[in-house]
């Protein structure tokens, strides 16, 4: 997979290479990564990316020349998409992030400001994408966050697959709760059932937990088609 972000802050992105999960991608060949600085794709001496909008109005938006510009400069893969953050887009979910993993390259254009222009959205963005009924100062996290959730789908990229096919939501229940040592603290103790060495009656106890914890929880989740056993939070 090859992501590409367009951004007037491209540096944000040096996170990134400090996530195991990333450079574990990176070194198995799954990842590739290019961060571009919308500046450099400016033709005046401020590096302008944004001006006012036609009819007035508060705040700026980002202009399309540069942002066709940096997006011309970025070579393209055969299954490709081109989705811009914004909190007009569809609602970025595990599904979604399933899907676009099937894709050779995913360019990212972070928004900024009061928005883009229209006529860019129109003939150059193949999806909007939100990741929540909330507005940030720009699509720089919400771009992160997408690519990490679909980073984490890619071969080579977790040490234990089983981790990501029994993940929360990826499975259609939740988690079931977990314990580590020590056994007791404090008179709080673990559940004799999965100190017992029993397989089988953990394996029960964890689908039950699991069951209940959805329904208590998240219990739209138990709607989806076909849900899946295991679970993580």
């Amino acid at each position: 997979m090859r992501f590409d972000v367009i951004s007037i802050f491209p540096n944000v992105f040096s996170y990134m290479e400090t996530t195991k999960i990333w450079t574990r991608g990176i070194e198995a060949g799954s990842i590739e990564f290019h961060a571009h600085d919308l500046r450099n794709f400016t033709t005046d001496a401020h590096k302008t990316v944004d001006d006012t909008p036609y009819g007035g109005g508060p705040g700026m938006l980002l202009k399309i020349e540069p942002l066709v510009k940096a997006l011309d400069s970025i070579p393209r893969l055969t299954k490709c998409k081109v989705l811009l953050t914004s909190p007009q887009g569809d609602l970025f979910t595990q599904e979604k992030g399933e899907a676009l993993a099937q894709l050779d390259q995913i360019i990212l254009i972070c928004g900024r400001y009061e928005g883009v222009d229209e006529r860019f959205i129109e003939h150059w963005v193949d999806e909007l994408v939100s990741i929540g009924d909330y507005v940030l100062l720009g699509g720089e996290l919400p771009a992160m966050v997408m690519m990490e959730a679909i980073c984490r789908l890619l071969p080579g990229t977790v040490g234990d697959p089983e981790s990501v096919r029994t993940d929360s939501i990826t499975s259609g229940r939740l988690k079931y709760p977990q314990y580590t040592r020590p056994a007791d603290f404090q008179g709080h103790k673990v559940p004799d059932v999965l100190l017992s060495g029993n397989h089988e009656e953990i394996r029960i106890w964890r689908e039950k937990k699991s069951d209940f914890k959805t329904l208590q929880k998240r219990p739209n989740l138990l709607q989806l088609p076909n849900p899946k056993k295991g679970t993580k939070d």
